[in-house]
């Protein structure tokens, strides 16, 4: 926990304006202040604490520190009960803004919507603080405190140096999030307005080289969630924008250049979104919370057409953060809810396989009424079963619950660390940010460091919670928050990444469960679009090994049934495994065969070279084999096949490969 002495000096409430911009922000010191209304005419940016939608107006205030301390800016006072507040900490200077801290909800007081951060100041440097009206334009108190100099009480398990994470600037135009845009399976930077797209693309060489493209205006823009993935099997992932009034879907043409908007007309409360495969067919479908009413879908043809439904998946209202998580272990999706506010019941929706799901949170011991608005769900003690902490998101208890592996759950909260309240956040979710092969949890402000037996040792970190990934490719999981990317430094520990590519599945692999073994045990990940509340995180699978030098096999259990394995993979590096059309036929990690264009209408072209003849067979998605050809110059005449998706296996020198493809 943080630790500040304070030198605060008891200050009568000082009721000033503060300037409606940058250039005349008003100076400050420690001490307590009142702000009638936030209604300053240059809105703050970039944003820092990144909850919430854009604001409209801010209040711009400065502060210079004479010496190095600690500062700690905090609304979460007696005075703001019921008020609800978000600020922006900058260093720089006007129009080189660099995020420094910020806070979004990390208060305890009243409902849990107020305000705190703290975070060290160097002497003689000016900070800009700002306070906007991305909640509410009303008035509050706030406080500034110095203090001594912040540090860690207790060092993170692992190397003695702990987690770093050092900001690198990023030129963010809009919501963010990290995923691939490119198809490298490198991390990029994505961001959106309502008609734009940005992508930040990481190189190989690292840094990031900038792209944007104009889109059709989105009729919703994203100031709830994003979730990311192929909807339409064209190889270029798209984007869901959930807001509070309705979905839009940016669906990508095939080299990403052009995006389709499509928004339905249905009005939709949108919470959390996710692209998860429902009904097991191969084609991505989303789903979206809904705040004030039942949860609904969108099923999927897999050739962009979408199918709108509700009900069924959570019939009332206060669905905020849902993640879909194989949490019984038979290979197929349950969705679980943190709910809060008007139904505030929790809800775990089991699979039962057959194209039906099942409410069991009661049973399990998940239907409460714990007010939340989103869940971390991992293996925490590497056994293999997926445990999950509900975080609390306005109330003074969190939950851990260790899955027993036979269906029910313990609740372990108490000892855990968490029973140690350690602050109220709308997100809660988990990594492995030190690379021991212990999953942490990020939340409530601060990085809960997994000891390795379902406790764990509260630690500080800047930034907070954003969207997570690997935006340097060192192996190593980093943070977006506001315009910078928080490189983590890494440390001694050995890691592996995987890189999924469905077949028979969806492009993505998202739902399939990678396990790998090594000397330390078992761990499990799970390829997800959409984890926490609100952001859109890596779709690769990422492991620490710790001092462990080898890694003895990878599983991949993918959402069609198939299950490959890699034995002895190389560590320290990305292993890209590419889903067997059966495990009798290919195999795992096979070269693509670059296929285009893809979709395809009349020929269709590898962009592997052939040296010689080469037997080419397509597959319907059953399985069932629809042409056998020769080929020996890349093309395929597919003009006759009915539209759908197929998979082209080739038979070269001995060698099976196959590729996805999409017919229109």
């Amino acid at each position: 926990m943080k630790k500040t002495a304070t030198l605060f000096l008891a200050l009568t409430v000082i009721g000033v304006h503060a300037q409606d911009d940058c250039a005349n922000a008003l100076p400050i010191i420690a001490g307590t202040y009142s702000i009638s209304a936030v209604d300053g005419t240059q809105v703050s940016a970039p944003l820092c604490a990144t909850s919430g939608p854009l604001a409209t107006n801010a209040e711009w205030y400065t502060y210079t520190p004479t010496s190095n301390l600690g500062l700690t800016i905090t609304t979460d006072l007696a005075a703001n009960t019921g008020g609800d507040t978000r600020f922006h900490v900058y260093s720089g200077t006007c129009g080189a803004l660099v995020c420094v801290g910020g806070d979004d909800d990390g208060g305890n007081i009243g409902n849990g919507f107020l305000s705190v951060d703290s975070f060290n100041v160097s002497a003689l440097t000016t900070y800009h603080i700002v306070f906007d009206d991305s909640w509410s334009a009303a008035g509050f108190t706030f406080q500034l405190i110095e203090g001594d100099t912040i540090t860690d009480p207790v060092d993170p398990p692992g190397p003695e140096q702990g987690i770093v994470f050092s900001p690198v600037a990023v030129p963010i135009n809009g919501t963010a999030a990290v995923v691939d845009m490119t198809g490298d399976h490198l991390d990029d930077v994505v961001s959106v307005t309502a008609n734009s797209i940005r992508v930040s693309a990481q190189q190989v060489g690292g840094g990031f080289v900038n792209t944007d493209v104009t889109t059709p205006t989105a009729n919703y823009t994203p100031s709830w969630s994003m979730a990311v993935g192929d909807i339409d099997n064209n190889g270029r992932n798209d984007l869901l924008y959930g807001s509070g009034s309705g979905v839009t879907f940016m669906v990508a043409n095939a080299t990403a250049t052009a995006y389709t908007e499509l928004s339905g007309p249905e009005y939709v409360f949108s919470q959390r979104s996710n692209f998860v495969d429902i009904n097991a067919d191969g084609n991505l479908d989303a789903f979206v919370c809904h705040d004030v009413d039942a949860n609904v879908y969108y099923m999927s043809d897999g050739n962009g057409g979408l199918a709108y439904n509700q009900g069924g998946l959570g019939e009332t209202c206060g669905n905020y953060g849902s993640i879909w998580v194989d949490f019984d272990g038979d290979q197929d999706q349950d969705l679980f809810v943190a709910k809060c506010g008007c139904d505030a019941v929790d809800i775990l929706y089991r699979n039962n396989g057959d194209g039906t799901f099942t409410n069991i949170a009661g049973p399990l011991g998940f239907a409460d009424g714990q007010q939340s608005w989103s869940s971390a769900w991992g293996d925490f003690n590497n056994d293999a079963h997926m445990d999950v902490l509900v975080g609390t998101s306005s109330s003074g208890a969190h939950k851990l619950m260790l899955n027993d592996g036979d269906g029910t759950f313990t609740n372990v909260t108490a000892g855990s660390g968490f029973d140690v309240f350690v602050g109220a956040s709308i997100e809660w979710t988990t990594h492995d940010f030190d690379n021991d092969g212990y999953l942490d949890i990020l939340g409530g402000n601060m990085l809960s460091m997994n000891n390795g037996d379902m406790t764990f040792t509260v630690t500080d970190i800047t930034p907070t919670n954003g969207p997570i990934g690997d935006l340097n490719n060192d192996g190593f999981l980093d943070i977006l928050n506001g315009n910078s990317a928080y490189m983590n430094a890494g440390n001694d520990n050995n890691w592996l990444k995987i890189n999924c590519t469905g077949t028979a599945s969806n492009l993505n692999g998202i739902g399939a469960r990678v396990k790998i073994e090594s000397a330390m045990g078992t761990q499990i990940r799970e390829i997800r679009s959409g984890d926490g509340f609100r952001y859109m995180s890596t779709l690769n699978a990422h492991f620490g090994i710790g001092t462990d030098t080898e890694v003895e096999i990878v599983t991949i259990y993918w959402p069609s049934g198939t299950v490959d394995v890699v034995e002895d993979p190389p560590i320290n590096t990305t292993l890209s495994v590419v889903e067997s059309f059966s495990t009798e036929v290919a195999e795992a990690g096979s070269p693509g065969l670059n296929l285009f264009p893809n979709p395809a209408t009349g020929t269709l072209t590898m962009g592997r070279a052939l040296e010689t003849m080469a037997v080419a067979t397509i597959f319907d998605v059953s399985g069932q084999q629809v042409l056998q050809t020769t080929v020996s110059d890349g093309r395929l005449d597919v003009s006759k096949l009915a539209r759908g998706v197929y998979f082209l296996q080739i038979l070269l020198g001995g060698e099976r490969f196959q590729e996805r493809f999409t017919k229109e």
